[in-house]
């Protein structure tokens, strides 16, 4: 496999998202990653459905496609970890390895000598990163953190959803696992941080993720916002807490989302919407203003939206360059021209399904282009494969080990 990260190799010990999300991320910019799982089961998200991933006969496989979302490019090999022969597998494939990814519970790991300090001895350059809900200190380290519970502790619930006393007010989560994949994301990002520091001081490093301070660090401007006030940011909907008009607005046929960026565009949004003597009012005529102003000038904003369609103002908001665009379902989103330019979804061949559909890196590098070739493994796929080419054990071993039980 081709890719900017063709040198690096990454022992996968996670399951669920943030963790697996990582190592995705890894093989997709080239590096050989293993994926370890328990034999039978495997990651717990492969039977998170449905839907499930069907075979070639139209029949559901084992495998639900949250695991598909999140395992691209990995090799799979199933290892009982609880056997002194599994875990001395894993310490085999350590001792290869240049990162180690895991989400077990805080010392989970180190009854079985796969801790940092066990496999920092047998690989002193190794970068070990691990994920849990919590982190490895506090008063709740040793408390399990699921995505959901931690957007509700982070805050990101407080500031998510209908505003009170509207039809439907409450705090919402985000439709997808954003503090498991942002989680993933930082994971990414500080173990090539840390990989760098290696390449200049020849010394690897353990690395400590929690969901929750992942949670309560990408609040971003609305922590900052508290930080400067004191005061907590409210619910504002689709609104935005520093920026007005910022926000879904309804059309006549729907809702388009409306996203004025500066004074400017707001006096050519007033034009189109025949709006002029609003632009020029002192209470609306700066984002300071309009700010403080939202709940006056919101009303008039969607007076005015609502006497044309949802297409007539994209096309007449755009040609005007103000900033607004449609509100897609997921069929309209990879039906989207510029997403179908960009080649968003991309195919690879799987051993039971022929042909699987994932979503493609964003990222697209200009000399170490990216290459899909791996489709999300089914479980064990490639456990003969490592054990022969990596650790060169013989085919009468690996049978004896799968007699056994332990893989």
């Amino acid at each position: 496999m081709s890719g900017p990260l063709s040198h690096l190799k990454v022992l996968d010990l996670s399951r669920i998202l943030a963790g697996p999300w990582a190592g995705q991320v890894f093989a997709d910019f080239g590096a050989e990653v293993i994926k370890v799982e328990r034999p039978e089961k495997g990651d717990d998200t492969r039977h998170w459905g449905p839907p499930y991933l069907k075979d070639e006969q139209g029949a559901d496989t084992a495998d639900a496609a949250y695991y598909l979302s999140a395992n691209r490019g990995k090799k799979s090999i199933t290892v009982d970890i609880t056997r002194p022969e599994g875990q001395e597998i894993i310490r085999a494939l350590a001792s290869e390895s240049d990162i180690l990814l895991e989400n077990y519970k805080v010392g989970g790991l180190a009854k079985y000598g796969l801790d940092y300090e066990s496999i920092r001895a047998i690989n002193p350059g190794i970068v070990y990163c691990s994920i849990t809900g919590f982190g490895q200190t506090g008063p709740y380290r040793n408390r399990a953190g699921y995505d959901a519970m931690i957007q509700g502790m982070g805050g990101l619930m407080s500031i998510t959803g209908v505003p009170e006393g509207q039809p439907g007010a409450g705090p919402q989560k985000v439709g997808v696992a954003v503090a498991d994949l942002m989680t993933g994301m930082y994971a990414v990002s500080s173990v090539l941080a840390a990989v760098v520091h290696r390449q200049h001081t020849g010394i690897g490093q353990y690395i400590d993720l929690a969901l929750l301070d992942t949670q309560v660090a990408w609040l971003a401007n609305q922590a900052q916002n508290f930080l400067t006030s004191g005061k907590s940011p409210e619910r504002q909907g689709t609104g935005h807490p520093n920026i007005v008009p910022y926000q879904a607005v309804p059309s006549r046929d729907g809702y388009f989302m409306l996203a004025v960026g500066n004074d400017e565009q707001f006096k050519r949004f007033c034009k189109i919407a025949g709006l002029e003597d609003v632009a020029e009012q002192p209470a609306y005529a700066t984002n300071s203003a309009r700010v403080l102003a939202r709940e006056q000038l919101i009303p008039l904003v969607e007076a005015a939206t609502r006497e044309r369609d949802s297409a007539w103002w994209l096309e007449k908001l755009s040609d005007a360059h103000v900033p607004c665009g449609p509100i897609n379902d997921l069929q309209q989103v990879f039906a989207d021209p510029q997403v179908q330019a960009r080649g968003m979804v991309i195919e690879q061949q799987h051993p039971e399904a022929g042909r699987v559909r994932t979503v493609r890196n964003p990222a697209i590098f200009s000399e170490s282009p990216l290459e899909y070739d791996q489709a999300p493994p089914v479980l064990g796929q490639h456990t003969n494969e490592v054990l022969r080419d990596t650790l060169n054990k013989s085919d009468e071993e690996i049978a004896a080990l799968r007699d056994a039980g332990v893989l």
